[in-house]
């Protein structure tokens, strides 16, 4: 793997097709490599990743495939299983997909002879975003076009059913909150549900549209973020049901919120592909501008390293990866 100055990544991975989405692998799987999964346009690629700054008998950085999952159409979205082991014998590998023909993937394998997935139906538009509980991971959250966010089990049934009144963007389950959902809407609402009583407990505005995209902060349940328009937009959720804090950052509209899952001040947000290049920012919150700018070629998706400042954009044939301050 070569370090890439031109578009001063710290590393990137060649790919044999465009990467619609990239999803490292959020859980410990038990060994000292991260998981990473990439979405193309018809298939599902699962690797491991290593990197000189968590083992400095590494070079750069090494990365690996370990399985090609044919997929036999556009991948639009990857959840990681909780279940996903790379310790046991044999290993598990488990995640779900979201895909352009509105259906769930789910696909479980030991990485030999066991291949199995599953397919569940009843999303009447696009499937924006989907999760796996966090803790059991024996249920998915999925939300959609359909103004539907629904939770399934693994066996593709259908639990639960909350009614939207615009296009769900993002779904989010906290570990330390399993009873909780929250769910994100193109309308600028972010609301949580009560998985128990299966009602709304508590909203938050944006007052400003469209959101595209928002992120429940792992390290402090109280903390929520989101794009919406140009700008991202942060909450403490016991202090008001507005943003506390808001910048204006990606001049034509921003795309993709995601936060560090190792620091609770450290995000990152895409822009929309442009004509040439979609940047990527990291922001601080103790900080005025963005701490780390960056631009791929026509980017898509966006994820954080488990347990370092390190994030990850799909691009044309490629995966693009930044390291940043923590």
């Amino acid at each position: 793997m070569k370090q890439d100055s031109t578009r001063n990544t710290s590393y990137t991975v060649d790919c044999e097709d465009y990467v619609h989405v990239v999803k490292f692998n959020p859980f410990d799987s038990g060994d000292s490599c991260s998981l990473i999964a990439y979405g193309g346009n018809n298939y599902v690629v699962v690797g491991t990743c290593r990197f000189q700054e968590e083992d400095a008998e590494v070079e750069g950085m090494q990365y690996k495939t370990l399985r090609t999952f044919h997929h036999g159409i556009r991948v639009d979205a990857i959840a990681w299983s909780p279940e996903t082991r790379l310790d046991t014998i044999p290993p598990q590998i488990r995640f779900c997909t979201a895909a352009s023909d509105r259906k769930l993937r789910l696909f479980t394998s030991d990485l030999q002879d066991k291949n199995e997935f599953k397919t569940f139906h009843g999303h009447s538009d696009y499937v924006n975003d989907l999760v796996f509980a966090p803790n059991e991971g024996q249920e998915i959250a999925s939300v959609s076009d359909d103004h539907t966010c629904r939770v399934w089990d693994l066996e593709g049934n259908e639990k639960a059913h909350f009614v939207l009144r615009s296009p769900g963007m993002s779904v989010c389950w906290h570990p330390e909150e399993a009873f909780k959902l929250m769910v994100a809407e193109k309308n600028g609402t972010i609301r949580f549900y009560d998985l128990i009583t299966q009602q709304a407990i508590l909203s938050l505005e944006c007052e400003q549209t469209p959101l595209m995209s928002a992120d429940w902060c792992l390290k402090n349940t109280l903390k929520i973020g989101a794009v919406a328009g140009s700008d991202w937009l942060i909450w403490d959720i016991t202090r008001s049901s507005y943003p506390q804090d808001k910048r204006p950052v990606h001049v034509d509209r921003a795309r993709l919120f995601r936060w560090s899952r190792v620091n609770e001040n450290l995000f990152a947000t895409t822009g929309y592909p442009g004509k040439t290049t979609t940047q990527l920012l990291v922001h601080h919150l103790g900080h005025p501008q963005p701490i780390l700018t960056g631009t791929a070629a026509v980017g898509s998706g966006l994820t954080w390293h488990r347990t370092l400042p390190l994030c990850a954009v799909g691009g044309d044939h490629k995966i693009f990866f930044w390291i940043t301050e923590m």
